[in-house]
């Protein structure tokens, strides 16, 4: 059946817009408690709740009705059922740089506790978290039919372990920032690194270079994610230059011990890594840019190279290597992309470069491509 089957529904004006009925409708995290709601008038049918709350008498009322409920034990440090992506001021709650008490820390330490054996109850839990992550995310970039996103994302990958101070890490931050300029969505994985790069460049798209300058000078100072202050200088930085513009970061609790940086204005945090590096790359269709990195970095390639060579979602897209150096020389891995693409549809939408301004330029000449029916 169309997704337009089942109505969700994630805000009370949406409820009280719905009128009288309630046919296949979801509502999710919406708490009516203390409302004087008279349920006994509304059409129940496929109606669902997820994450709600309702007085006793009330739910026991629709479930006798044919409602179906679903809800979350209170111990959890998440909520599966939630109905947004986060922010980073809320992953970053009770933050201290002495001793850090932030939920994201929580979150990652119930995780790790269980993170190869969870129990049958805790494993649905992120599995149905990370469902209401996809669903969120869907609902940001407004997938359609075809797979095609709304907004332009490009992703940029490259190694977590990157210095601020890394010549890569500066180039980075700059294509980033023209990317941002250029109309493209930009999209990380989250965490430092390149990944931090990538979403503060696209943060002071649209500002004068200078501002970037400054910006990336103070972060210097703190130059990775061990050190005290990388946390308090990003936020300097953040309150000195409030306003930035949006960007996606896809992290994940799997390297929880890895914090997630904090210029994204969207942040879909996923339990499973597998999940998210999935995501991430599927959602990348105006192309994914490749800053120097190791082992994940070189995986991700391998991933979006396999799902370029067979259409997997439903358009090729451009991949583009930010590193002459290290593409060509140190690994060879652009040349065996060059000939695994040889006479296949995306042989034309790789491209290798050291020039920010090449990468928005190529990107700009080389759109995805639809695949073709068979």
């Amino acid at each position: 059946m169309p997704n337009q089957y089942i109505k969700e529904i994630k805000t009370f004006q949406g409820f009280l817009n719905n009128g009288l009925s309630l046919r296949n409708c979801t509502f999710q995290q919406l708490d009516f408690t203390g409302l004087n709601i008279n349920w006994d008038i509304l059409e129940i049918h496929n109606t669902t709740f997820l994450g709600c709350k309702l007085a006793l008498e009330d739910e026991l009322n629709l479930r006798r009705r044919g409602a179906y409920f679903y809800h979350s034990p209170d111990h959890l440090p998440y909520n599966p059922y939630r109905s947004k992506l986060y922010r980073w001021q809320e992953l970053m709650a009770g933050f201290d740089p002495i001793e850090d008490n932030s939920q994201d820390l929580k979150i990652y330490e119930h995780f790790y506790a269980q993170r190869f054996n969870p129990s049958i109850n805790e494993a649905l839990w992120q599995r149905i978290h990370d469902h209401a992550i996809d669903e969120a995310l869907r609902n940001l970039l407004e997938i359609d039919d075809t797979g095609m996103t709304s907004r332009k994302c490009v992703g940029i990958m490259g190694g977590h372990s990157t210095l601020r101070t890394d010549e890569s890490y500066v180039r980075t931050a700059y294509t980033a920032k023209l990317l941002g300029e250029a109309g493209y969505f930009v999209v990380s994985g989250g965490g430092p690194g390149i990944m931090e790069a990538a979403n503060l460049g696209a943060y002071f798209a649209g500002r004068p270079e200078a501002d970037l300058n400054q910006a990336l000078r103070h972060l210097q100072a703190a130059p990775n994610y061990k050190h005290p202050e990388f946390h308090t200088r990003a936020m300097t930085v953040i309150s000195q230059y409030p306003d930035g513009q949006q960007s996606l970061a896809v992290p994940t609790w799997f390297y929880g011990h890895e914090p997630s940086n904090l210029f994204a204005s969207h942040i879909a945090k996923y339990f499973s890594n597998s999940i998210r590096e999935d995501t991430l790359l599927a959602i990348s269709l105006y192309g994914i840019v490749y800053a120097p990195g190791s082992a994940g970095t070189t995986q991700e390639i391998f991933m979006d190279a396999t799902q370029n060579h067979y259409g997997t979602f439903n358009y090729y897209s451009p991949m583009v290597f930010l590193g002459k150096k290290r593409y060509e020389i140190d690994t060879m891995l652009f040349p065996v992309l060059k000939q695994l693409a040889w006479g296949r549809e995306y042989a034309d939408l790789l491209f290798l470069t050291d020039e920010p301004k090449a990468v928005v330029e190529f990107l700009q000449a080389h759109p995805p491509v639809k695949k073709a029916k068979k």
